[in-house]
């Protein structure tokens, strides 16, 4: 079953998604939540930018999870989602990888303070959440902002998944940060990475999986459950991105 309502976010209103588990109205059962970006892309394909979705109600129905999940959608007003998805403005490795220097990003804190504070009170008080045992997962900058998250609010999301995470933008305070920030309060994290990203541009490609193999290094010696993918002949895309989807929540929720 999938519900949405709208919640003020950087001055506008933003559609948040939630999906509700087969046996919600069955029993008095409170479920873990699983927070995820790019709304639009979460469920039915009608609403997706690019017009093919992960359509997870689906995959969630009928594998009867016991999940609860909430999709931000994204802000499509010219550069915002860079915006708001980076924690900080793009770095020397986002201009080695995209051939140009880049001013986007610098919202990440702000739009992840709004989950923290504003978006999960209203989920946990709305409906029957385990309010400790909630996680976060996102897409390529999507996967960027869920590390961030878990590493600035360990209490909060004790599980995060990154596919494809776009590191790279903000690559060189992503490290750091992983580096410097206990991370022993996670349970577990998953990250993969396509070996063919960009597509005919071999060498993107290569730095894209770089990128991931440098975040995973990190995280796999800090915390215990770290799986990452690589996945051969992967592409940047929904058609790819839609066949992990079993694995990530098999992993998050087992």
């Amino acid at each position: 079953m999938l519900e949405t309502f709208k919640v003020p976010l950087f001055n506008e209103e933003r559609k948040i998604r939630v999906y509700l588990p087969t046996t919600y109205e069955e029993t008095n059962t409170r479920f873990p939540v699983l927070y995820m970006h790019d709304g639009q892309n979460v469920f039915d394909s009608t609403e997706a930018i690019g017009g093919v979705s992960l359509e997870l109600h689906n995959y969630l129905d009928e594998q009867e999870v016991a999940l609860i999940v909430v999709a931000i959608d994204l802000n499509t007003n010219g550069e915002e989602r860079l915006n708001e998805y980076c924690p900080w403005v793009n770095g020397a490795f986002s201009e080695q990888l995209l051939g140009y220097k880049s001013t986007t990003g610098g919202k990440g804190d702000d739009y992840v303070e709004f989950i923290v504070n504003h978006l999960k009170p209203i989920i946990d008080s709305t409906y029957r959440t385990c309010a400790t045992n909630s996680y976060m997962a996102g897409i390529s900058l999507g996967g960027l902002i869920s590390i961030y998250t878990a590493c600035r609010y360990p209490n909060h999301f004790r599980r995060v998944a990154g596919i494809s995470s776009a590191f790279y933008r903000n690559q060189e305070e992503i490290e750091q940060l992983l580096k410097n920030t206990d991370l022993s309060r996670l349970d577990r994290v998953y990250l993969d990475c396509g070996s063919n990203e960009a597509g005919e541009s071999t060498k993107v490609s290569e730095l894209f999986l770089t990128s991931n193999q440098a975040v995973h290094k990190i995280v796999k010696d800090k915390v215990t459950e770290t799986k990452f993918h690589r996945i051969a002949d992967g592409e940047h895309n929904y058609k790819t991105f839609k066949k992990r989807i079993p694995e990530v929540i098999s992993f998050l929720t087992m």
